[in-house]
């Protein structure tokens, strides 16, 4: 057998549609065959031996901010912290950059930021704070994903909440322009009623936080959209699921033919209210991580396929906008993106029945972190997958490894909560279009070359 290829990846178990032992083929940044081991030559070789391949990770909610906002977290920091936890593909949401992505001259600058300083592949949300449809066929002309609204206040002022009014032609208008609706689902008028309550008592601690942001503020937020998207005919996805609750009012939408899916996030996977009150500010998001018990519900239901896929949500700022001994007063963002496959992998490998079968954990860690986004945003089969003329967006990673994130490893530039944390299951290598951006054996300076994927086609719920 003869096969094209500039590189080969030999001895690996390869874990896309199955888990099998192949050789992986590379020819001009596309996987041109998979092959048994040492059946075709190739220019160049990685010897992948005891290592499982992955397709490469497709973090579907990132904010790298730049232009704009580049000290809190820019292009180049950003994306090295993604490649080092074997993200491949980032989809970058609209704020906090300056401007904010709301029209084709906004998206062309951060597109533009983004190819002079990313060395992973990107795609760009769009925002959506009205329901003018001309900024939105200048966004869905342009490849977006999809657009961004927030039922709450946003955090940044150049960034408003779409309000109620507003809603159902706002989603008319997204869904005749072929996009998906990402929504940040938090009652408005039901977070300032208990963060008034709750700085009444003059309290400002970790768990004033997280009851001026409770579970009903999610569950009502979650419904009225789901309400709003079937009178409009929209596309939605309900980004960072926090509160178990709010599952019941997704799960009864799509009962009632809603086209709607949603994410967690791997902080709400991973910490609960004991650790934000250990670790205070850097742990602080909205919707807040709650209770051990609510943590375990989460993974109950995305062990279930309630919740569809996991996505980082990766948002840091410089230390200073954290220091506030007032928790409302400090930022609100959590630095995960490096840490999401194994933050996961560690907890699919922890809550799996059975003996521990490290393939099917792996099978179902690469459906929710790879496939399962890339299908939902237009983007499969190019990235989510390991086959035959996809990207060769590859990872790979050491299932047996047991190791702790330190300082000097994490790579982002705000403050990172995993550090200090264990996993198991290592990232080795990542390579984006057959280049390695990552190597933990050695330094990696490959320039910047990260591409824009544009959503090709129909997305699928």
């Amino acid at each position: 057998m003869s096969e094209k290829a500039d590189l080969a990846i030999r001895g690996a178990i390869v874990v896309s549609d199955g888990a099998y032992a192949r050789d992986i083929l590379i020819h001009d940044g596309r996987i041109s065959a998979l092959v048994e081991a040492g059946a075709a030559s190739a220019q160049r070789e990685i010897d992948a031996r005891g290592l499982l391949a992955l397709p490469g990770v497709v973090d579907a909610h990132v904010h790298f901010n730049e232009p704009g906002r580049e000290d809190w977290e820019g292009w180049s920091s950003g994306s090295r912290a993604a490649a080092a936890g074997g993200t491949t593909t980032v989809l970058d949401m609209p704020l906090n950059s300056i401007p904010p992505v709301l029209d084709g001259t906004s998206f062309d600058m951060k597109k533009a930021a983004a190819e002079n300083g990313s060395i992973v592949d990107f795609g760009l949300w769009g925002g959506l704070v009205d329901a003018d449809p001309g900024s939105l066929r200048e966004l869905g002309e342009r490849g977006a994903v999809g657009v961004k609204a927030f039922l709450c206040d946003s955090g940044v002022a150049e960034f408003p909440a779409l309000q109620e009014q507003d809603l159902v032609p706002a989603l008319r208008a997204a869904a005749q322009a072929g996009l998906v609706v990402a929504l940040h689902c938090e009652d408005d008028a039901l977070v300032r009623e208990a963060t008034a309550r709750v700085r009444g008592e003059e309290r400002h601690d970790a768990a004033a936080w997280v009851r001026s942001r409770p579970p009903l503020v999610e569950v009502r937020a979650v419904a009225a959209a789901c309400a709003a998207a079937r009178e409009a005919g929209a596309r939605i996805h309900i980004v960072h699921v926090s509160a178990m609750e709010a599952l019941g009012a997704i799960g009864a939408a799509r009962d009632m033919g809603t086209d709607v899916t949603a994410e967690t996030c791997p902080h709400y996977l991973t910490f609960d209210q004991d650790d934000l009150a250990r670790q205070g500010a850097a742990l602080k998001c909205a919707p807040p991580i709650r209770d051990a018990r609510n943590r375990a519900g989460l993974w109950r239901a995305l062990m279930q396929g309630k919740i569809d896929f996991v996505a980082s949500d990766h948002s840091p700022c410089p230390a200073d906008l954290k220091e506030s001994a007032d928790m409302f007063a400090a930022w609100g963002g959590i630095a995960g993106a490096q840490s999401l496959l194994s933050a996961v992998f560690s907890g699919v490998a922890t809550h799996a029945e059975g003996t521990l079968d490290v393939r099917k954990v792996a099978g179902f860690v690469v459906w929710r972190l790879a496939a399962r986004p890339a299908k939902r945003f237009g983007l499969w089969p190019r990235k989510g997958a390991i086959a035959q003329g996809s990207d060769a967006d590859i990872v790979l990673f050491d299932p047996e490894r047991e190791w702790k994130l330190d300082g000097e490893g994490s790579r982002t530039r705000g403050i990172d909560p995993y550090v200090g944390r264990s996993f198991r299951g290592k990232v080795v290598r990542t390579l984006v279009g057959g280049r390695t951006v990552y190597n933990e054996r050695e330094t990696v300076t490959n320039p910047a070359r990260g591409r824009f994927i544009p959503r090709e086609e129909v997305a699928e719920g």
